[in-house]
């Protein structure tokens, strides 16, 4: 895998590379011009401080004490900014959420906005290919800028807190040694630079499309099954329909489950027309297609914007105070995307009762291949819904819960990374009730006497069956669910079929 050349200009961090660096490992260069264009930022920061300018966060305090003056040792100020800000706590962020924050920082910075010293730049890009990574406490945020979250990387970079280094947790001055790494100093504002940005949020977002992208492709496999098991009407797929109603990513969706039903002969439908859970599926994964790509536009605007406050514009030579930090946007598209998301899980599981309810288009009840007093797969019908609940509690907006803080500096926050990772959640228990439906979906069609389905719907059963056999008695199916969830979440379903292109036009 090639190395990931960030060079500050344009759309150059994508959705796609944040997963790479975090999940992969992919290693990071910096562009040839980033270090130039740091050093011209720097400069235009150092000469404003020394006109007498107040400039945030370097000759002032932050927040509340905005109008108490910063005098002395700035690389001490800076410290001191970094220790008064690490409140945050809880669980620790996973490796790879820390991964992509580092990158997603190292991306912003690379455009030069915030003045932050080459030096530290560089510390910040050799920490993460060494792989020393900060511990991360996960609240804190309440994303006016992720800074209180932000406080470990910058930590970490002058050797103090904590690290993940080899697999092991040990202090941060330790994990810099091992790696043969050396601390940094922090000169005037660059401990703010590294904290006053929402890449947590950021990073976090980028991996939760990506998550969201391939849980698509796999919940439109989910659905071409289902219509092959339950012989579903597939004229509803016929692209003259979507064109009379050209909803946003109707034709994507509706294109894709056809190309995965697609075969010599279509067999001849059984209903003239089906439940809603099947005959909308264009409609509803339509409407998810265009909130993934909504989330994936905010999240890249983020990754490749300068969004620091105060703000350095080099070309200009100026130094001014900016709301950019602030992401509105981002938390806007997450709460969208996580709505989308619940619409599509409840449509799932509506469709997955449908297979395993009384019988409906000749199949046996419960879809037991031996009747009488068997459970078949109605139990699940429970465990299914118990999920979705789940889901539609998450789907809740947050964005609008926040207080005023800071003697009411602060009055306004996006709540950008609960908005991010309730999302990422929905969308964990999401692919769990795909994996419920392709379940059923192939027991569907096993019990369809004399049926074949197409080619691509072909490997989509047989890579089910790979991981779960077909139930012939009562079986304990949740063990079943957890292995086949686990090959989908793990990155390893590949059934090698056509609708990978819709994931790929997307990323």
């Amino acid at each position: 895998m090639s190395a990931l050349v960030l060079t500050g200009a344009g759309a150059g961090v994508c959705v796609g590379d944040v997963a790479a660096v975090a999940r992969q490992a992919r290693k990071v260069e910096i562009g040839p011009d980033v270090i130039g264009r740091l050093e011209k930022a720097r400069k235009v920061l150092d000469q404003a401080a020394a006109s007498g300018q107040h400039i945030y966060g370097l000759n002032t305090g932050l927040g509340a004490n905005l109008g108490t003056s910063v005098e002395g040792d700035a690389s001490a100020f800076q410290r001191q900014l970094l220790e008064g800000r690490s409140g945050a706590v809880g669980e620790a962020l996973p490796v790879e959420t820390v991964r992509a924050t580092m990158l997603a920082r190292a991306a912003m910075l690379s455009t030069g906005g915030s003045g932050l010293s080459p030096v530290v730049y560089v510390a910040l890009v050799d920490a993460l290919n060494a792989g020393v990574h900060p511990v991360m406490p996960s609240l804190g945020s309440i994303g006016a800028g992720d800074l209180v979250l932000m406080t470990g990387l910058a930590r970490l970079l002058i050797g103090e807190g904590e690290a993940d280094y080899q697999g092991r947790r040990m202090p941060a001055a330790k994990a810099l040694m091992m790696a043969r790494l050396a601390p940094v100093s922090l000169a005037p504002k660059d401990g703010l630079s590294l904290i006053n940005a929402s890449a947590a949020s950021a990073g976090s977002g980028a991996l939760a499309v990506t998550d969201a992208l391939s849980a698509l492709a796999q919940q439109q496999q989910a659905g071409a099954l289902t219509m092959e098991g339950i012989g579903a009407n597939r004229t509803i797929l016929d692209p003259r329909l979507h064109m009379a109603r050209p909803a946003a990513g109707q034709q994507e969706a509706a294109k894709a489950l056809h190309d995965l039903l697609a075969r010599d002969e279509a067999p001849a439908p059984t209903t003239i027309q089906d439940p809603l859970s099947i005959r909308c599926m264009p409609s509803i994964h339509g409407a998810l297609i265009e909130a993934i790509g909504q989330a994936k536009r905010a999240v890249e605007i983020e990754l490749n914007a300068a969004a620091d406050n105060p703000l350095v514009l080099g070309e200009d030579g100026v130094v001014m105070s900016t709301g950019n930090f602030h992401t509105a946007g981002l938390s806007l598209a997450f709460e969208t995307l996580g709505l989308a998301v619940a619409q599509c899980a409840a449509a799932s599981v509506a469709r997955f009762i449908q297979l395993t309810g009384s019988g409906r288009n000749g199949l046996p009840k419960y879809l037991s291949p031996i009747g009488g007093a068997s459970a078949g797969f109605v139990p699940l019908q429970k465990t299914a819904t118990s999920i979705l609940a789940a889901i539609r509690h998450k789907a809740n907006p947050v964005m609008l819960d926040f207080l005023p803080v800071s003697e009411g500096v602060e009055d306004h926050a996006t709540q950008s990374p609960l908005a991010v990772s309730k999302c990422a959640a929905m969308i964990a228990l999401w692919r769990r009730l795909i994996a419920f439906e392709l379940m059923a979906a192939a027991q569907a069609i096993d019990l369809r006497d004399g049926f074949t389905p197409g080619p691509h719907a072909a490997a989509v059963h047989a890579a089910i069956r790979t991981l779960v056999p077909a139930l012939r008695e009562d079986r304990p199916l949740g063990i079943d669910a957890e292995a086949l969830h686990a090959a989908l979440a793990g990155g390893h379903w590949q059934p090698g079929l056509a609708p990978a292109n819709l994931v790929q036009e997307q990323a």
